[in-house]
């Protein structure tokens, strides 16, 4: 169970920000902030990953703030090929960390999201775990991400097209732990058809980072 979801504006470099916050009916365990897929080919915070990334960190007693980056819906400003678009992902770290001093915080992403999460994780000393969801390596520089010990946790599809999972797991061995990588059997890079193995991915990742003593 959840309140309702807070719909707003959320002030970024760029502009205002369509922004949605959603939160337990309790005091928040964690709280993690949400980056979409590519804006220039149709991600928003409404896609059907990053929703049920959300639905399924509220059903864990988390926080989540997801946004749409400028330029996409009612967020303002222009596409920025990422240099603003990551401004963007630490402008709602800013405000989820200001929300919930002292909790835990998450940074999660889908595609394009997943390295603004990454990357923007690794350089916030207030970010705790990293949550990578079909991370675009080979796509974009990822090595900042080489460099953490944070805990750093990525999921992928077996028939990923675009990102191939035997490139992806090349980046994963690289990585320092503690670290996980969950494959979800038979999916593609939007996951079609097997979105809902998101909610288990994740829910197992939450389990072993309490049990790690990586979830407070």
């Amino acid at each position: 169970m959840s309140s309702k979801p807070f719909d707003f504006q959320l002030s970024g470099p760029a502009g205002m920000l369509e922004a949605l916050f959603e939160h337990p009916n309790h005091e928040p365990s964690t709280v993690v902030v949400l980056g979409h897929p590519h804006p220039q080919y149709g991600g928003t915070m409404h896609n059907k990953v990053i929703y049920r990334a959300a639905k399924t960190f509220l059903k864990l007693g988390f926080s989540v703030l997801r946004f749409n980056f400028r330029g996409v819906g009612r967020s303002q400003g222009q596409w920025d090929h990422g240099k603003g678009e990551r401004e963007d992902f630490l402008s709602a770290v800013d405000y989820a960390a200001t929300t919930y001093p002292g909790k835990d915080l998450w940074t999660a992403g889908f595609s394009f999201g997943a390295w603004q999460a990454l990357t923007c994780g690794v350089s916030d000393p207030r970010v705790k775990t990293l949550l990578g969801i079909a991370p675009p390596f080979g796509r974009y520089d990822l090595d900042e991400v080489l460099n953490s010990t944070k805990p750093t946790h990525l999921i992928h599809g077996e028939q990923d097209e675009i990102i191939p999972l035997s490139e992806l797991q090349i980046f994963y061995r690289r990585i320092n732990a503690p670290k996980t990588l969950t494959i979800i059997n038979a999916a593609n890079h939007l996951f079609e058809g097997r979105v809902a193995e998101i909610d288990s991915a994740i829910q197992n990742i939450f389990k072993l980072s309490a049990q790690s003593g990586d979830q407070a």
